[in-house]
């Protein structure tokens, strides 16, 4: 059979009481606190902020990569521009941009 004997006094079991109780009161004041529905909201805005953030951030560098392997195709090591890559290219510029300008003004006539 188990010892049910006590030697603490009525006061200190009292004490322990209160005790207890106390941290009772701030496990559910934490616990009401998770739950409340504008904590629920605000963690959930957190998180997708986070995924926004991330996914920006990876879009920024791809981003980048591919703008500065654009510019490896024009520039060279120097910093000074490819004069075989750059010409073709302006004249094809040129050439979309003159066909969007006219391509309009023949159809109307």
């Amino acid at each position: 059979m188990a010892d049910t004997s006590d030697t603490r006094t009525p006061a200190q079991i009292e004490a322990d009481i209160r005790r207890r109780r106390d941290v009772l009161a701030e496990t559910l004041d934490e616990i009401g606190a998770r739950v409340h529905p504008k904590t629920i909201v605000g963690d959930a805005k957190a998180k997708v902020v986070s995924n926004v953030d991330h996914t920006l951030g990876r879009a920024y560098v791809q981003v980048n990569r591919a703008v500065s392997d654009v510019k490896a195709q024009f520039v060279d090591e120097n910093g000074s521009p490819r004069m075989a890559r750059v010409l073709p290219a302006a004249l094809v510029a040129v050439g979309v941009v003159g066909l969007l300008v006219l391509g309009p003004r023949r159809r109307k006539r």
